[in-house]
Protein backbone atom coordinates (compact mmCIF):
# COMPACT_ATOMS: atom_id res chain seq x y z
CA UNK A 1 0.00 0.00 0.00
CA UNK A 2 2.81 2.44 1.45
CA UNK A 3 4.84 2.75 -2.70
CA UNK A 4 1.21 2.63 -4.43
CA UNK A 5 0.02 5.49 -2.56
CA UNK A 6 3.00 7.73 -2.67
CA UNK A 7 3.32 6.77 -6.32
CA UNK A 8 -0.36 8.21 -7.47
CA UNK A 9 1.03 11.66 -6.63
CA UNK A 10 3.95 14.18 -7.05
CA UNK A 11 5.10 13.99 -3.53
CA UNK A 12 7.68 16.96 -4.36
CA UNK A 13 5.37 19.08 -5.80
CA UNK A 14 3.04 18.60 -3.04
CA UNK A 15 5.67 19.38 -0.65
CA UNK A 16 7.36 22.52 -2.45
CA UNK A 17 3.66 23.78 -1.87
CA UNK A 18 3.41 23.16 1.81
CA UNK A 19 3.96 26.30 4.09
CA UNK A 20 6.77 24.39 6.07
CA UNK A 21 9.17 24.36 2.95
CA UNK A 22 7.73 27.67 1.35
CA UNK A 23 10.75 28.87 -0.92
CA UNK A 24 12.99 25.57 -0.83
CA UNK A 25 13.91 23.72 -3.88
CA UNK A 26 13.46 20.08 -4.34
CA UNK A 27 17.26 19.62 -3.85
CA UNK A 28 17.12 21.89 -0.22
CA UNK A 29 14.56 19.69 0.58
CA UNK A 30 15.85 16.01 -0.33
CA UNK A 31 18.89 17.47 2.13
CA UNK A 32 16.27 18.55 4.60
CA UNK A 33 15.40 15.10 4.64
CA UNK A 34 18.10 13.41 5.09
CA UNK A 35 19.22 15.42 7.64
CA UNK A 36 16.42 14.73 9.31
CA UNK A 37 15.92 11.12 8.78
CA UNK A 38 12.68 11.66 7.46
CA UNK A 39 10.13 8.37 7.39
CA UNK A 40 7.34 7.84 5.20
CA UNK A 41 4.29 6.00 6.71
CA UNK A 42 0.54 5.29 4.99
CA UNK A 43 -2.45 4.84 7.11
CA UNK A 44 -5.87 3.30 6.16
CA UNK A 45 -8.89 5.28 6.22
CA UNK A 46 -10.43 5.41 9.52
CA UNK A 47 -7.03 4.41 10.90
CA UNK A 48 -5.46 6.82 14.08
CA UNK A 49 -1.96 8.03 12.83
CA UNK A 50 -1.74 9.68 16.69
CA UNK A 51 -3.74 8.01 19.78
CA UNK A 52 -4.65 11.04 22.50
CA UNK A 53 -2.03 10.39 25.62
CA UNK A 54 0.90 10.10 22.94
CA UNK A 55 4.30 11.25 23.64
CA UNK A 56 4.80 13.36 20.31
CA UNK A 57 8.29 14.11 19.14
CA UNK A 58 7.79 14.37 15.42
CA UNK A 59 5.78 16.43 13.14
CA UNK A 60 3.44 15.45 10.33
CA UNK A 61 3.22 16.71 7.14
CA UNK A 62 0.35 14.69 5.01
CA UNK A 63 1.39 14.27 1.35
CA UNK A 64 -1.86 12.46 -0.11
CA UNK A 65 -5.37 11.80 1.74
CA UNK A 66 -6.65 13.80 4.50
CA UNK A 67 -7.06 13.87 8.61
CA UNK A 68 -8.91 15.11 11.20
CA UNK A 69 -7.20 16.09 14.52
CA UNK A 70 -10.18 14.93 17.23
CA UNK A 71 -10.57 15.92 20.90
CA UNK A 72 -12.89 13.05 22.74
CA UNK A 73 -13.89 13.91 26.41
CA UNK A 74 -14.34 11.34 29.50
CA UNK A 75 -17.58 10.09 28.12
CA UNK A 76 -16.14 9.42 24.13
CA UNK A 77 -17.92 12.36 23.02
CA UNK A 78 -15.55 13.94 19.62
CA UNK A 79 -15.29 17.40 18.57
CA UNK A 80 -13.05 17.68 15.33
CA UNK A 81 -11.12 19.95 15.69
CA UNK A 82 -9.37 20.69 12.69
CA UNK A 83 -8.47 18.94 9.01
CA UNK A 84 -5.23 18.29 7.38
CA UNK A 85 -4.67 17.63 3.85
CA UNK A 86 -2.22 17.32 1.62
CA UNK A 87 1.01 19.48 2.22
CA UNK A 88 -0.14 20.57 5.71
CA UNK A 89 1.24 19.61 8.91
CA UNK A 90 -0.21 18.46 12.39
CA UNK A 91 1.49 17.29 15.87
CA UNK A 92 4.25 20.24 15.87
CA UNK A 93 2.82 22.13 18.72
CA UNK A 94 2.97 18.97 21.31
CA UNK A 95 5.94 17.63 19.35
CA UNK A 96 7.85 20.98 20.03
CA UNK A 97 6.90 21.24 23.76
CA UNK A 98 7.29 17.70 24.10
CA UNK A 99 4.26 16.87 25.22
CA UNK A 100 1.45 14.40 25.24
CA UNK A 101 -1.24 14.84 22.65
CA UNK A 102 -4.59 16.19 23.61
CA UNK A 103 -5.81 15.10 20.78
CA UNK A 104 -5.98 11.83 18.23
CA UNK A 105 -5.38 11.83 14.50
CA UNK A 106 -7.15 9.84 12.21
CA UNK A 107 -6.60 9.16 8.39
CA UNK A 108 -10.39 9.85 6.78
CA UNK A 109 -9.30 8.38 3.58
CA UNK A 110 -6.34 6.69 2.68
CA UNK A 111 -3.49 8.83 3.37
CA UNK A 112 0.23 8.71 3.17
CA UNK A 113 2.37 11.54 5.51
CA UNK A 114 6.29 12.24 6.06
CA UNK A 115 7.41 12.29 9.99
CA UNK A 116 9.65 14.99 10.73
CA UNK A 117 11.91 14.95 13.95
CA UNK A 118 10.95 18.32 15.34
CA UNK A 119 13.99 17.93 17.97
CA UNK A 120 16.53 17.70 14.25
CA UNK A 121 14.42 20.95 13.03
CA UNK A 122 15.07 23.36 15.97
CA UNK A 123 18.73 22.04 16.25
CA UNK A 124 21.09 22.91 13.81
CA UNK A 125 22.59 20.20 11.88
CA UNK A 126 26.00 18.50 11.52
CA UNK A 127 26.25 19.74 8.15
CA UNK A 128 24.75 23.24 8.91
CA UNK A 129 21.97 22.98 5.99
CA UNK A 130 22.15 26.68 4.58
CA UNK A 131 18.07 25.68 4.62
CA UNK A 132 17.62 25.14 8.14
CA UNK A 133 17.01 28.06 9.23
CA UNK A 134 14.45 28.83 6.79
CA UNK A 135 12.65 25.89 7.25
CA UNK A 136 12.47 26.57 11.54
CA UNK A 137 11.02 30.24 10.02
CA UNK A 138 8.48 28.50 7.94
CA UNK A 139 7.50 26.41 11.06
CA UNK A 140 6.88 29.32 12.81
CA UNK A 141 4.84 30.70 10.05
CA UNK A 142 3.13 27.32 9.66
CA UNK A 143 2.12 27.22 13.91
CA UNK A 144 0.32 31.19 13.22
CA UNK A 145 -1.21 30.25 10.70
CA UNK A 146 -3.34 27.38 12.41
CA UNK A 147 -3.20 29.63 15.89
CA UNK A 148 -5.72 32.05 13.01
CA UNK A 149 -7.68 28.91 11.92
CA UNK A 150 -8.02 28.18 15.82
CA UNK A 151 -9.08 31.43 16.39
CA UNK A 152 -11.99 31.06 13.59
CA UNK A 153 -12.95 27.98 14.63
CA UNK A 154 -13.87 29.50 18.22
CA UNK A 155 -15.39 32.61 16.71
CA UNK A 156 -17.91 30.02 15.20
CA UNK A 157 -18.19 28.17 18.12
CA UNK A 158 -19.16 31.26 20.26
CA UNK A 159 -22.38 31.64 18.15
CA UNK A 160 -25.40 31.08 20.58
CA UNK A 161 -27.61 28.94 18.31
CA UNK A 162 -27.07 26.33 16.05
CA UNK A 163 -28.17 28.05 13.44
CA UNK A 164 -26.00 30.95 13.79
CA UNK A 165 -22.79 28.66 14.17
CA UNK A 166 -23.95 27.02 10.96
CA UNK A 167 -24.15 30.49 9.56
CA UNK A 168 -21.06 31.47 10.89
CA UNK A 169 -18.92 28.51 9.31
CA UNK A 170 -20.54 28.63 5.64
CA UNK A 171 -19.76 32.25 5.42
CA UNK A 172 -16.41 31.97 6.27
CA UNK A 173 -16.43 29.02 3.57
CA UNK A 174 -17.51 31.25 0.86
CA UNK A 175 -15.40 34.30 1.90
CA UNK A 176 -12.14 32.13 1.74
CA UNK A 177 -13.30 30.86 -1.96
CA UNK A 178 -14.69 34.06 -3.22
CA UNK A 179 -17.58 32.40 -4.66
CA UNK A 180 -21.14 31.38 -3.80
CA UNK A 181 -20.95 28.42 -4.33
CA UNK A 182 -18.19 25.99 -2.21
CA UNK A 183 -17.55 22.38 -1.17
CA UNK A 184 -16.64 21.76 2.51
CA UNK A 185 -14.56 18.95 3.88
CA UNK A 186 -17.03 17.45 6.25
CA UNK A 187 -20.11 15.39 6.44
CA UNK A 188 -23.29 15.93 7.93
CA UNK A 189 -21.60 14.42 11.39
CA UNK A 190 -18.50 15.54 11.06
CA UNK A 191 -19.80 19.34 10.29
CA UNK A 192 -21.93 18.26 13.33
CA UNK A 193 -18.75 17.33 15.30
CA UNK A 194 -16.97 20.61 14.20
CA UNK A 195 -19.08 23.19 15.36
CA UNK A 196 -19.87 20.37 18.90
CA UNK A 197 -23.66 20.92 18.06
CA UNK A 198 -26.43 17.85 17.33
CA UNK A 199 -26.79 16.18 14.38
CA UNK A 200 -30.18 16.18 14.56
CA UNK A 201 -30.59 20.06 15.62
CA UNK A 202 -28.24 20.84 12.83
CA UNK A 203 -30.04 18.90 9.87
CA UNK A 204 -33.13 20.58 11.04
CA UNK A 205 -31.71 24.36 10.63
CA UNK A 206 -30.20 23.87 7.22
CA UNK A 207 -33.88 22.63 6.32
CA UNK A 208 -35.14 25.37 7.52
CA UNK A 209 -32.20 27.65 5.62
CA UNK A 210 -32.82 26.08 2.16
CA UNK A 211 -37.11 26.58 2.87
CA UNK A 212 -36.14 30.09 3.73
CA UNK A 213 -33.70 30.34 0.22
CA UNK A 214 -30.53 31.39 2.27
CA UNK A 215 -28.72 29.03 0.95
CA UNK A 216 -29.07 25.10 -0.82
CA UNK A 217 -26.89 22.07 -0.45
CA UNK A 218 -26.29 19.02 -1.92
CA UNK A 219 -24.07 16.60 0.58
CA UNK A 220 -21.19 18.64 1.17
CA UNK A 221 -22.10 21.64 -1.44
CA UNK A 222 -23.14 24.70 -0.57
CA UNK A 223 -24.94 27.55 -2.33
CA UNK A 224 -25.69 30.87 -0.87
CA UNK A 225 -28.91 32.49 -2.29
Amino acid sequence: MESELIKEVNAMEVLQKSRLFQGMSPEEINGVFGCMDAKEQCYEKGSFIVNQGDRMTQLYVVVKGMVHIIKSDYWGNQTIMSEAGPGEIFGEAYACAGAESQVAVRAVEDTAVYRLDVHKILTVCPSSCACHNRMITNLVSAMAQKNILLTEKIEHMSQRTTRKKLLSYLSAQAQKTGKVSFTIPFNRQELADYLSVDRSAMSAELSRLKEENILDYHKNYFIFR
